[in-house]
């Protein structure tokens, strides 16, 4: 199997919160690379490419961890004592369908078509590994969208082209403001990580 490694360089690096360990986020999401910052924690970003696909018995909230655990792998024998790789990912499901990213503009629109007016789950796993161990843990938040009038719809996918997120939609932008009547859990979650869940494991892995 072939991997594409891409370091980049992180200026994340003002404040020190969990010493003691070279921590890595495997991961191109500004969202995430920006919530670390925000969590406190010294870190560079490297990430491999690894194709997002998983086996069809998996149960839903087995999918996000199986993924962030791929994502994990090229690391193996890569590691010095001092590391931490932080991997992740984040999927939407409705009604037990998983919505992923969308490919284009009218999949974007079918994609938030189907969640308007509807409650649907968003379920972050998380893999953290170090030359002599690994845990994997996950986290689900509930999301409330009212009736989203295709007008809406239509110019958010224009203006913001949500073409990296799954559901095909950003917590954090115009869509969130209008759309989203309720949270049930972790908003920063709905973000792409749960780092209130992921301090806690990270102070004592």
């Amino acid at each position: 199997m072939g991997f594409r490694s891409i370091v980049i360089q992180s200026d994340f690096l003002n404040m020190d919160f969990l010493p003691g360990y070279n921590y890595i986020l495997a991961s191109k999401s500004p969202r995430r690379q920006q919530l670390l910052k925000e969590m406190g924690l010294n870190f560079k970003v490297q990430v491999f490419d690894v194709a997002e696909i998983y086996p069809n018995h998996l149960a839903m909230h087995e999918i996000p961890v199986f993924l962030a655990e791929m994502k994990a792998k090229p690391f193996d024998g890569l590691l010095n004592a001092k590391d931490v790789v932080i991997t992740a990912d984040t999927i939407v499901s409705l009604y037990g369908e998983v919505i992923t990213k969308p490919a284009n503009r009218e999949e974007a629109i079918g994609m938030l078509c189907k969640l308007s007016g509807q409650v649907h789950q968003v379920i972050t796993g998380i893999c953290l590994k170090s030359s002599g161990k690994q845990k994997t843990f996950y986290d689900i938040s509930s999301v409330t969208f009212r009736d989203l009038k295709l007008s809406e719809i239509e110019y958010y996918v224009d203006h913001y082209q949500p073409y990296d997120k799954a559901g095909a939609y950003g917590i954090q932008e115009w869509i969130g403001f209008i759309g989203i009547t309720g949270i049930a859990g972790s908003c920063f979650n709905v973000m792409g990580l749960p780092v209130h869940r992921l301090y806690e494991e990270l102070e004592i892995f």
